[in-house]
């Protein structure tokens, strides 16, 4: 399995191993499943905001007629300048 070398200050490293005793695991283990944690909440909120757009493409008009002060203004109208 491939390894990661982290660096992390003296105060980081002791209360990463202050927590690892409270919770009775090895600092490997606790920074692992922290990065894990990070790496399935940055997928999550990826896949949410892709739902969001699928969402929102499909009721775009809906939207636009809900909200027409936050419509952008039309291009290729008005004075030139």
């Amino acid at each position: 399995m491939p390894a990661l070398n982290v660096e992390f200050s003296d105060r980081e490293l002791e209360d990463l191993r202050q927590i690892a005793k409270e919770r009775g695991t090895s600092m490997k283990a606790l920074v692992r499943e922290a990065a894990a944690a990070d790496i399935a909440r940055h997928r999550a909120l990826q896949e949410g905001a892709e739902a969001f757009r699928r969402f929102f493409a499909t009721h775009a008009d809906e939207f636009a007629a809900a909200f027409p002060d936050d419509e952008p203004p039309a291009t290729g109208t008005g004075r030139a300048a």
